[in-house]
């Protein structure tokens, strides 16, 4: 399980957004507990103290964020106390190590310290070196990466907000390094209460994981701030405790009354989305489909078409598909990823192969999700350079799954997957998106392949006709057709 997939799970186990920062700052604990006296007092006192926060609010948190300066700022004795730490944390809480890291001659040994000695889950870094920086912390596929990209320091200003207030040096930091690695892998950390860079970082960004700090100022609005952060999903961002509630013998009482208004803001926005930037599917199916969602978004977005159109094969069909759109719409492309995922997830492969031009996308993000390397067979082969026939580095006997966007007559499929057969690799499985249920998964399985798809037409208009999204005539000429 990727640091993701073991977020996404304990947000929903703990019904929380909140991460609180396991810092041992004297200045945090409760009066009574300043009976320290020398080194080793302290370190014992701060343990203790670390200890009860954590079993505290162990049921009211999706992560813990110890940062690593307070740490280091005590010495080696401080480092020892961090390791403690982290052995105390349950197994099913992520910890995000807040480390800002910045030296790029150091992140090659101070990630391989982090993600296999310590067995941390994620770290945050500064980006400023760049992706040369950043790339050893993402070749632990596993693991998170948070990249610093505004600080709420007003001495920073100079600097992120340069040159101008309409293209800010940290939303330049957002479009890089959003290349650098998935959503899945690679996330934003933002400190202000600013409703105004929020809105244009969730609007630069609407799929990446948001890690709040510096909000809790006076006078702050935190539900303003939830409205601007949350994705339509009402996820999306990660909210710290307030540090002065470590001060309290209520600590318990106060994360919980303060969980508890969050997610009855989330719940009350949730109920009103009347914003037209928030897709809603507006129906409720007694007998939904599994996909109905994806469904019902591909068709609002203009991806699903019905009418008289005519294919590049010259046959007139009732209805026109177009997955094009998908690529510019980050969340539901991401959808579509998971729903591929499932099902490569049961198949035996070493590489992904995507068919040009189509699918090549798709092949991409299922290579870095899947963590399988990618290949492709030229649409044609160039009569200078390499004369490759198929780009990518591979192993003759390599069993390859073929991933394509739709399957209409199997033609283009079955000259990428003869491409790679006669260049010595196994292609024994063939996933697509969308079957037009033309017979070519039979025809397919004569010639020794697997087909699976996401979705078949049929299952697409019976789940838009129940759904109101197409009317009695569109969905009885399907049925003729």
């Amino acid at each position: 399980m990727n640091f993701f997939e073991k977020l996404t799970q304990r947000t929903t186990t703990s019904n929380s957004l909140l991460i609180l920062g396991l810092d041992p700052n004297p200045e945090m604990m409760p009066q009574d507990q300043h009976t320290h006296q020398g080194q080793e007092s302290l370190i014992l006192a701060l343990e203790t103290w670390l200890k009860w926060v954590i079993e505290q609010t162990a049921e009211l948190v999706c992560a813990y964020k110890p940062t690593l300066g307070f740490y280091e700022a005590l010495g080696s004795e401080g480092l020892d106390l961090l390791l403690k730490v982290i052995q105390v944390i349950p197994d099913d809480i992520p910890i995000i190590l807040d480390a800002k890291h910045g030296d790029i001659n150091t992140s090659t040994v101070f990630a391989k310290t982090i993600f296999e000695n310590w067995q941390v889950d994620a770290v945050t870094v500064s980006p400023y070196a760049g992706q040369d920086h950043i790339a050893p912390f993402l070749v632990y596929p596993d693991q998170g990466v948070f990249i610093l990209c505004h600080t709420s320091n007003p001495g920073a200003v100079i600097l992120q907000e340069y040159p101008t207030d309409e293209a800010p040096f940290y939303l330049q930091v957002i479009k890089e390094a959003k290349t650098w690695a998935t959503p899945e892998q690679l996330f934003l950390e933002i400190g202000t209460t600013n409703l105004e860079v929020i809105k244009k970082v969730r609007y630069l960004a609407p799929e990446r994981l948001l890690l709040m700090r510096s909000i809790w100022s006076k006078g702050n609005d935190i539900h303003e701030i939830l409205k601007v952060s949350l994705n339509p999903m009402g996820q999306g961002v990660l909210i710290p405790i307030p540090q002065d509630f470590l001060k309290s013998k209520d600590l318990k009482e106060k994360v919980n009354n303060l969980n508890q208004d969050i997610n009855k803001y989330r719940k009350s926005i949730s109920q009103n989305l009347q914003n037209c930037e928030l897709w809603s599917p507006n129906v409720c199916l007694l007998n939904s489909h599994p996909h109905q969602d994806l469904i019902l978004q591909l068709y609002d977005i203009g991806c699903l078409l019905f009418g008289e159109y005519v294919q590049a094969s010259g046959a007139t069909f009732s209805y026109y598909i177009d997955l094009r759109k998908i690529i510019s719409q980050p969340q539901l492309f991401h959808q579509v990823l998971n729903a591929y995922a499932d099902i490569l997830k049961t198949l035996n492969f070493e590489r992904i192969a995507g068919i040009p031009y189509g699918s090549l996308p798709t092949a991409t993000g299922l290579s870095l999700m899947l963590h399988h390397p990618m290949i492709y067979p030229r649409k044609e082969v160039k009569a200078h350079g390499t004369r490759r026939l198929i780009e990518g580095t591979f192993q003759s006997g390599e069993k390859v799954v073929v991933v394509d966007d739709i399957l209409i007559t199997g033609k283009s499929v079955k000259e990428g997957a003869e491409k790679l057969t006669s260049s010595g690799l196994i292609v024994e499985d063939i996933v697509v998106f969308i079957d037009h249920e033309q017979g070519v998964k039979d025809k397919l399985k004569e010639d020794g392949c697997n087909a699976y798809s996401v979705l078949t037409i049929s299952e697409i208009t019976e789940t838009l006709y129940e759904a109101g999204r197409i009317n009695e005539q569109q969905y009885k000429s399907f049925f003729k057709h």
